[in-house]
């Protein structure tokens, strides 16, 4: 599967959301690969506009594996600031339809 979605950063806090995502912890990263998320990135605009896009079998067992692991637990605590609106990014995460792909 090949999965986009958008989120809203905060646009008083865009530097700081850039700086942390320079520093991802390692445990962090290793449980996306071990979930089963690849070739994971996002993109960020200038207006907060956050648009993601990740690789994976299945979105709804790569989201609900992450959110059995402690790391995620606190990253989406320590992140949850950064966004526009309630609850953490992963629970907001809603794939936009596909409509072309070139391979």
């Amino acid at each position: 599967m090949r999965i986009c979605f958008t989120l809203r950063v905060r646009p008083d806090r865009i530097d700081e959301y850039k700086a942390r995502h320079r520093e991802v912890w390692p445990e962090m990263r290793a449980a996306l690969s071990e979930a089963g998320w690849h070739n994971y990135s996002l993109f960020l605009a200038e207006d907060g506009l956050l648009i993601g896009y990740l690789e994976c079998d299945d979105f709804d067992a790569v989201l609900a594996e992450m959110a059995r692991t402690e790391v995620n637990a606190r990253w989406q605590a320590e992140m949850a600031g950064f966004f526009v609106g309630d609850g953490n990014a992963d629970e907001r995460m809603r794939p936009l339809d596909e409509v072309f792909h070139l391979d």
